[in-house]
């Protein structure tokens, strides 16, 4: 989580570079590509949302009465799903917003 932080941090802190080449004719690319990058940034974080909120939903549905050591490895199993879909999510939000 702060590894995040200190990207969006660092990402809106050099904001002024990029909005001021949007302008010129050559240089523009590079202010729409810092733009596309922001807003894959904040599309990432909203899937991340949609992937934690699924995550919290399937964990509580784990009936832990019936068999313990299946509702262990549900757990386990659903955990390793979220692992994968939230290293997923910057990769999905940067090809939907064709960042680079």
């Amino acid at each position: 989580m702060a590894r995040r932080r200190v990207l969006t941090l660092l990402v809106t802190s050099i904001g002024p570079i990029p909005f001021a080449t949007m302008v010129n004719r050559e240089w523009g690319s590079t202010g729409q590509n810092y733009l596309r990058s922001l807003l894959a940034l904040g599309f990432q974080a909203f899937l991340i949302m949609i992937c934690v909120g699924i995550y919290a939903v399937l964990v509580q549905n784990i009936a832990t009465e019936d068999d313990i050591i299946m509702a262990i490895w549900s757990c386990v199993g659903y955990t390793v799903l979220l692992c994968f879909t939230l290293f997923k999510t910057g990769s999905l939000a940067k090809a939907v917003f064709n960042a680079h």
